[in-house]
């Protein structure tokens, strides 16, 4: 039994120590590493607008659920996804100003509505306005197939650093081998209101015939990768 647990001790310090010099070799042993950065600029397919429905102190007091019906049917009248485009984000009423100085209950409900087009966006705000729903926003904007896209620019970033590592050691007589490292980083420039949300103009005198295309800035994408090779 002794004699059991004596082998097995050693056979247990001798892969510990096995595995302790291979990490360390694998620490130890020479190096170059490279940094490299590609990008692209794609255009937005995804227009987040967001719009706020409040109800009206006017003589009728237009109310939240007439300016729903209204918005749906401006929107599907622009052949837009009602279930798979808009969405509710906020539902709200003033009941603490009723209770505390009596004043009338006025709800609200603000919407988010993707797009997938400039001209579809602008005529959004033009036929809002013209039902009188003019609180709309735009929120950000985004390009769907990012992450395909960043393999894609990863993959030309990889080559990229190892053509600048080659070019590097070529001179000195050495030998590029395997990667033993690789980290990325990405970033993108897509629209993100700083101060709050950033209100979409348009000329009064519009009409909803005159509907412009509106265009947005590209969004510029870009990869960075540092690798790591071992060299002989």
């Amino acid at each position: 039994m002794k004699q059991a647990l004596i082998i097995t001790l050693i056979i247990f310090l001798f892969l510990n120590h096995n595995g302790f010099s291979q990490s360390k070799n694998f620490i130890d042993q020479p190096y170059l590493e490279t940094t490299a950065k590609v990008d692209s600029l794609v255009q937005p397919d995804r227009i987040y607008l967001s719009i706020l429905i409040q109800e009206k102190e006017d003589r009728n007091k237009t109310s939240v659920e007439s300016q729903e019906q209204q918005l749906a049917e401006v929107l599907e009248n622009l052949n837009i996804d009602l279930k798979k485009q808009l969405k509710i984000e906020d539902l709200a009423s003033n009941y603490k100003n009723y209770f505390l100085r009596r004043k009338s209950v006025l709800k609200s409900k603000a919407y988010e509505l993707v797009v997938y087009d400039g001209l579809t966006a602008s005529k959004v705000l033009v036929h809002l306005e013209a039902k009188g729903i003019s609180n709309v926003q735009l929120t950000k904007t985004e390009y769907s197939k990012t992450e395909a896209l960043k393999m894609i620019l990863r993959s030309k970033a990889i080559l990229k650093a190892k053509t600048q590592a080659t070019a590097l050691i070529t001179p000195l007589d050495q030998q590029l081998e395997k990667a033993i490292c690789i980290s990325d980083k990405y970033y993108n420039n897509s629209y993100q209101p700083r101060n709050g949300l950033m209100r979409m103009a348009y000329s009064k005198e519009m009409t909803v015939e005159e509907s412009i295309d509106i265009e947005f800035s590209d969004i510029k994408i870009e990869c960075e990768v540092t690798v790591r090779f071992s060299i002989n």
